[in-house]
C-alpha cells in the first residue's frame, strides 16, 4: 500500500490517470474544463519473463501445417516468427504489448476494451477509446494475411515495372489489361486475367490500378481463402499454406467478430475507436482489417480511426491509397498520424533476419514523411470535408505547421476535422493552449491498477533522452509561469470553458 501511494504521488501520478474508470473521471472532467478531451487506453500488461514471452509468441505465430511441415508453403522470413524477436516488448517504450494465450484470454481483452469504451462514453461527449488488434486474436492470422497483402502489392509493382511504370507513385501506376494478359501468357500463364475482373467497371476502362488490384481478394468468403498469393508462372492463385485446420479458420473469424462487437459498442456509446499501429510484420493486416471496418461503419461519420506510422518508407503510399479508396466509395477517411514506436526493434530484426529495413533512414526523413502525409490529408479535408486526422505529435514544429496549414486552407477548429493528440503527463504546454484556443485536442490517457501498469510504466521510464530534454523545457516554463502568477497575484487559473 505504501508503495502504491508513493507511485501515485510520483511516476504513476504523472503518466497514468487512475486505477479504474471511476478513479479517472475527475481528471478527465478537469481536462475537459480546459478544452482537452481524452483517448482512453487501458494499459495493463502481463508481467511475464522474456522466456515466457518468446514461448507464447512462437506457439501463437506458427500454424499447425507449419509445425507438422505439411506440404509445401510459400512463406517469407519477415512474416514468420523468430524466437530471438519473440519478446515484442524489447526496445519498445511507448506502447503496451499483448501475447496470445488462448481464445478465452482474447475474450477477456475484448471485455476490457468494452469497459473502456463505456467509460469513455460515460465520462465525456466526444471521447476516443484505443484498441490493439493483437489483443483480439491469434497473431498467426495477422502475420499470414500481412504476407499475402504485401505479395499482392509487390506483384502489381512488378507488373507495372514490366510496362515501364516504375519509379512513379503507387496510385499513379495503371496497368493496361491487354498488355498484362499478353505478358502473363508469354510467361506461360494459363489463366484468363480478364476473367479475374469480370463484371467490374475496370474491364471497360481497359486499365486497373493498385486499388482495383487489391479488390481481387475482397470477395472471398472463407477467411483461409483470402490467404492466397498470385503465381506468375501458373497465372493462378495458390494458397500461402497447403492446409488450414478448422480451428485456425474459427480463430481468424473470431478475431474479426471481436473487432465487430467493439465497433458496435463504440457506436452505441458515442465513442470513436482508435486502432493502434503495431510491428510491420503485423501492420499490413491490421491496417487492411481496419479499412474493411471503416468501409462499413464510417459511412455516416468517422467512427474508426486507422493509425499511420510515418517512420515507414511506405507511409505516404499507405495514406494516399486509403484516402483514394474512401473517395471512390464515399466513406469518411479517419486517421491518426504518428512517427512510430518500434524503430529500434524493427531495424534490428530486419538486419538480423535479412530483409530491407522498413524504417526511414533518419529522424529528418521521418519528419519530412510526416509532414507530407499530413499535408495530403489536410488538402483532402479542404477539398471535400470528408476526411479527418489526428496529429499525434509532441513536436512543436509539427503542431505549428498544422496550425499554419489550417489557416491557409480555411479549416476552422470548430469543424472538428483536425485533432491534436499528446500523451498524458507530457507536453502540456502544447495541449492546454490548443484546448483553450478552441482546437480539438486530446490526451492519450493510460489507466489501470498500479501493480498491473508497472511493466508499461517501467519501459516508459527508459524512454530516450529526447523526452528528458522536453521535461527540462517544461520545468523552465512552469517556473516562468509560477513567477508570473506570484507577481500578478493570480495564483489560481480559471479555464476559458
Amino acid at each position: 500500500i505504501a508503495f502504491d501511494q508513493f507511485m501515485k504521488m510520483t511516476f504513476y501520478g504523472q503518466f497514468v490517470a487512475g486505477e479504474d474508470h471511476m478513479a479517472i473521471r475527475p481528471l478527465i472532467q478537469k481536462n475537459q474544463a480546459f478544452g482537452v478531451g481524452s483517448v482512453l487506453d487501458y494499459s495493463v500488461e502481463e508481467d511475464i519473463s522474456q522466456e515466457e514471452a518468446e514461448q507464447k509468441e512462437m506457439d501463437s505465430c506458427v500454424s499447425a501445417a507449419e509445425k507438422e511441415s505439411i506440404g509445401e508453403n510459400h512463406r517469407e522470413k519477415k512474416y514468420k516468427a523468430h524466437k530471438q524477436f519473440g519478446d515484442r516488448r524489447e526496445g519498445v517504450t511507448g506502447a503496451r504489448t499483448y501475447f496470445y494465450a488462448d481464445e478465452a484470454k482474447c475474450d477477456q481483452h475484448m471485455e476490457t476494451f468494452i469497459r473502456c469504451i463505456k467509460a469513455s462514453g460515460g465520462s465525456s461527449m466526444d471521447g476516443f477509446s484505443a484498441i490493439k488488434m493483437t489483443a483480439l486474436g491469434r497473431p498467426q492470422f495477422l502475420l499470414q494475411f500481412s504476407e499475402v497483402l504485401v505479395k499482392w502489392r509487390r506483384f502489381f509493382t512488378f507488373l507495372a515495372s514490366q510496362q515501364g511504370k516504375d519509379g512513379i507513385e503507387a496510385l499513379e501506376q495503371r496497368l493496361e489489361l491487354t498488355e498484362l494478359q499478353e505478358f502473363l501468357t508469354k510467361l506461360g500463364a494459363k489463366g484468363d486475367l480478364y476473367g479475374w475482373f469480370t463484371g467490374s467497371k475496370e474491364k471497360s476502362l481497359g486499365t486497373i490500378d493498385m486499388l482495383d488490384w487489391n479488390s481481387l481478394i475482397d470477395d472471398r468468403t472463407k477467411i483461409s481463402d483470402l490467404l492466397v498469393v498470385p503465381n506468375v508462372e501458373l497465372g493462378d492463385l495458390e494458397p500461402l499454406l497447403e492446409k488450414f485446420t478448422t480451428e485456425e479458420e474459427k480463430q481468424m473469424k473470431r478475431m474479426l467478430q471481436r473487432m465487430d462487437i467493439l465497433v458496435k459498442h463504440a457506436i452505441e456509446n458515442g465513442v470513436r475507436l482508435m486502432v493502434d499501429a503495431e510491428q510491420t510484420y503485423f501492420q499490413p493486416a491490421i491496417s487492411r482489417l481496419t479499412v474493411e471496418m471503416q468501409r462499413i461503419y464510417n459511412k455516416e461519420k468517422p467512427v474508426i480511426f486507422n493509425t499511420y506510422q510515418c517512420y515507414l518508407k511506405e507511409a505516404y503510399d499507405n495514406v494516399t491509397m486509403d484516402v483514394e479508396l474512401s473517395r471512390r466509395e464515399g466513406w469518411h477517411f479517419a486517421s491518426k498520424l504518428v512517427r512510430g514506436a518500434y524503430m529500434y526493434q524493427e531495424r534490428e530484426r530486419a538486419k538480423d533476419i535479412g530483409y530491407e529495413d522498413p524504417i526511414n533512414p533518419d529522424y529528418e526523413s521521418t519528419n519530412i514523411m510526416y509532414h507530407r502525409c499530413l499535408d495530403y490529408v489536410l488538402d483532402e479535408i479542404a477539398l471535400n470535408r470528408n476526411a479527418n486526422v489526428m496529429v499525434a505529435s509532441h513536436n512543436e514544429d509539427t503542431v505549428k505547421h498544422t496550425l499554419g496549414r489550417m489557416n491557409e486552407l480555411g479549416l476552422l477548429p470548430t469543424e472538428n476535422k483536425v485533432y491534436f493528440g499528446q500523451l498524458l503527463g507530457m507536453c502540456d504546454q502544447i495541449s492546454f493552449p490548443l484546448g483553450q484556443a478552441g482546437f480539438p485536442v486530446y490526451k492519450y490517457v493510460p489507466y489501470g491498477p498500479v501493480n498491473e501498469v508497472m511493466p508499461y510504466l517501467s519501459r516508459r521510464a527508459q524512454e530516450n533522452r529526447g523526452f528528458m530534454k522536453g521535461a527540462q523545457k517544461e520545468r523552465e516554463l512552469l517556473w516562468k509561469e509560477l513567477k508570473r502568477r506570484l507577481a500578478s497575484g493570480e495564483l489560481l487559473y480559471r479555464p476559458v470553458y
